[in-house]
């Protein structure tokens, strides 16, 4: 067992510097960059089937991303899907940290869905988590109209997310050629971090969507539906 275990390391690590080659057999291609991304030539990234970007804003109770207001700006001059990501601390204030979020991220009709980046527990038990996870994305949920989406990998997604968050769109992490394995629908798949964009240097995480363009479409915010008086 020991030796199995350190071998799925070992591929795990392979994988993780491996280049990664763009997934063929999927309609929908986008990619998600950082201040690590440092500046982007966003008009050599729109010439190169890019057809969504996430965007890290915040982080914590504070942090905003140092290039978030000029990728978000950018990206809709490009026609580009955009969607903004808060990376999430589970044992900080839930109410903080959406508001940190929210002061920090102006969604537009035809915006993707806010995401929640759960990669971390520092430690905190499981009901903490599953708590303050549930508590952002219902603050979150109630400002913007529109439900966010849960960014994880395959060993969060089965401790805290299944089960427990069911009915909320998945973004999965798998650095893999083979899909995500999760009892729910994935949406979209981060596939893989090490691969090239022409605009950008360095390395970029690249991402399907599971759908159509249409079907991208129609997750994006749109206006909400009024009732007239009868």
């Amino acid at each position: 067992m020991k030796y199995i275990a350190i071998s799925f390391m070992c591929m795990l690590l392979y994988a993780c510097q491996q280049p990664t080659e763009r997934l063929e057999g999927y309609e929908v291609h986008g990619i998600d960059v950082s201040r690590y991304q440092l500046e982007i030539n966003w008009d050599t990234v729109a010439m190169q089937q890019i057809d969504f970007v996430f965007v890290k804003a915040s982080e914590g109770l504070e942090l905003v991303d140092v290039c978030f207001e000029h990728n978000w700006s950018t990206i809709k001059e490009k026609s580009i899907k955009r969607g903004a990501y808060h990376f999430f601390h589970p044992k900080l204030s839930s109410f903080d940290q959406a508001m940190n979020f929210i002061n920090a991220v102006p969604l537009e009709y035809g915006d993707l869905p806010p995401v929640l980046d759960f990669e971390v527990t520092n430690g905190a038990s499981e009901m903490l988590v599953i708590n303050r996870l549930q508590s952002w994305l219902d603050i979150v949920e109630r400002h913007y109209g529109i439900r966010p989406i849960i960014y994880t990998n395959q060993k969060l997604y089965k401790k805290y997310i299944l089960d427990n968050f069911d009915h909320y769109p998945i973004w999965m992490a798998r650095y893999s050629t083979k899909e995500p394995i999760v009892s729910q629908k994935w949406d979209f798949w981060q596939y893989g971090n090490r691969g090239t964009i022409n605009g950008i240097k360095g390395d970029v995480d690249l991402n399907v969507f599971r759908g159509s363009r249409l079907e991208l479409e129609d997750m994006c915010l749109a206006p909400r539906a009024v009732l007239s008086a009868k």
